[in-house]
Formats: structure tokens, C-alpha cells, sequence
């Protein structure tokens, strides 16, 4: 299950470095503008983000545990799906909005600040609470393919918290990472985990009897695979690989990779091309 905890791990870190991205422009702001006494709505908002994110994975959780065999398998493939999307919507969306969050999480302060203490635990929360339920989502779903809750869990844990030491030595400029680089590299590997998540929803809705079309077998190698071996946890933690998967489920693999990843690279190309480059987010931006 190595490959479940880095793919885990990713995820935490990936996510979790943009909730900490956003928690250290505010704090930076607040701080640079002298406004120190507004830190404690600001983290109020945070905590209160945390919270309701960790609340909506243990809903997720308790809530599969208990439905019988055929709900669960229908619950957790129909979260896939949802999962899927929000992360795919999210990874273009850092693509774009990279380079003008910073400006418009500063202007949402002013706002805040303008219209009081209340208004400032709002701008806080919104922010972060989106970063978590998306990443609780992601991760309850891909810990569901796994087959196992405590390992990808691991994974999970360590990323979070590499997210936030990372996050706060780059809010104390105490390194400097290429932000663009980071996400786009870290936003190539997520669609392929999406992928997976993907193809194991459609297989868990086939379990529930939802999808009865396609579920053929495609290939069927488990008379030699073995899952459990380092190339079959390889496989499955990076790609869900599976020794007999149905004609649906490699179709669906292939049919939201392929396009996705095509429309990611041609959205990083045509900004390369662009005639007015613009510099990768630095370390000093976010001060």
C-alpha cells in the first residue's frame, strides 16, 4: 500500500499547500498593513474550516459504514464522480488563478475590514473550507479504492503537515519554491489519480447495479498478477490498476485522461506563448 500513501500524500500536500497559501497572503496582509488585531478572526475562520472539513469526512465515513453492501457501493461511486470534478475543476483553476489570488484575497480583506470582525471570519473561512472539503472528498475517495483506510490515511496526515511546514517556512521566506512549477507538476499527477478514482466509481456503481452496460471483461490477468506484489501495489496505487477490469471502466480511464490532460498541457503552452509573460508566483508575493 506504499503507493496508496504517496498518492495520498500528494494529494494532502497539493491541497493542503494551497489552503496554507491562502492563510499565509492573509496573514502576511493583515500584518504588513499594521492591522495585527485582526489575526484572531482570521484564525478563528481557519480553525472553523479545519473543523468543518474534518466533520465532513467522518459524515463520509460513518454514512458508507451504514448503508448495506449495494448503497455503499452506489454512495461511494457517486462520490467519486463529485470528487473527480471538483478536483479537475480546481487544478484549472490554480492554473489560471495562480497569478491573481494574491490580489484578490488582499481586496476581500479590505472589504472585510471595512464591514467588521464577523465579515473577517467569513473571508477566512470561505477560503480555506473550500481547499478542505475538496480535499477531504478527494482523499476519503481514493482511500476507498485503496481497499484500506489506514495506510492512504498515513499518506494523508504526512502531506497535510508537509503542507503547512512548507507553507509557513515560504510565509518566513525561509525558502523559495517555483509555485507555477509546483502546481502544474503536482496538477499533471493529481488528473492521473482523478483517472483511477474515476474508473473505481464506475466500477463500484456497476457493484450496486446501477451501470449495467459495458461490464465485460476487458482483459482478466489474475491467474499471474499479484496485487499484492510491488509492481500490483505499483499499479493500483498510481493508475487502480486492475488484473480484470470491465470494457467500461478502462473506457472511462482513458476517455477522461486522455482529453484532460490534453486541455491542461494546451492551457500551459498558450501561456507560454503568451507576449506578456508573467513571473511565477516567488516567495516575496506573498508578503
Amino acid at each position: 500500500m506504499v503507493c496508496f500513501v504517496f498518492s495520498n500524500f500528494l494529494i494532502g500536500l497539493r491541497e493542503g499547500l494551497e489552503a496554507a497559501l491562502v492563510v499565509g497572503i492573509l496573514v502576511a496582509y493583515l500584518v504588513k498593513i499594521g492591522r495585527r488585531d485582526s489575526l484572531v478572526p482570521i484564525w478563528t475562520g481557519v480553525v472553523a474550516a479545519v473543523a468543518i472539513s474534518l466533520a465532513f469526512g467522518a459524515v463520509l465515513t460513518f454514512t458508507s459504514q451504514s448503508l448495506s453492501f449495494k448503497a455503499q457501493e452506489a454512495f461511494a461511486g457517486f462520490m467519486s464522480i463529485i470528487a473527480v470534478g471538483f478536483v479537475t475543476w480546481m487544478v484549472f483553476w490554480m492554473r489560471r488563478a495562480a497569478k491573481s489570488m494574491k490580489s484578490e484575497l488582499q481586496s476581500r480583506v479590505d472589504a472585510a475590514l471595512a464591514m467588521g470582525t464577523s465579515a473577517l471570519v467569513l473571508t477566512a473561512f470561505v477560503a480555506v473550507a473550500r481547499e478542505g472539503l475538496e480535499t477531504a472528498l478527494f482523499l476519503w475517495t481514493n482511500a476507498q479504492a485503496a481497499g484500506s483506510s489506514a495506510q492512504p490515511l498515513i499518506g494523508a496526515v504526512l502531506g497535510l503537515g508537509a503542507a503547512v511546514l512548507l507553507g509557513y517556512l515560504i510565509y518566513r521566506r525561509a525558502v523559495a519554491i517555483d509555485l507555477a512549477k509546483f502546481f502544474t507538476w503536482t496538477g499533471l499527477a493529481l488528473i492521473v489519480v482523478a483517472a483511477g478514482v474515476l474508473a473505481y466509481g464506475i466500477h463500484d456503481l456497476g457493484e450496486a447495479g446501477i451501470v449495467n452496460f459495458g461490464r465485460a471483461s476487458a482483459w482478466d490477468i489474475t491467474s499471474w498478477y499479484t496485487a499484492s506484489s510491488w509492481y500490483g501495489t505499483l499499479l493500483k496505487g498510481v493508475f487502480n490498476f486492475s488484473p480484470n477490469p470491465t470494457v467500461l471502466e478502462v473506457f472511462v480511464w482513458w476517455a477522461y485522461l486522455v482529453p484532460t490532460l490534453f486541455l491542461f498541457a494546451r492551457g500551459l503552452l498558450f501561456a507560454a506563448g503568451s507576449p506578456r509573460p508573467v513571473e511565477p508566483p516567488r516567495v516575496e508575493s506573498l508578503a
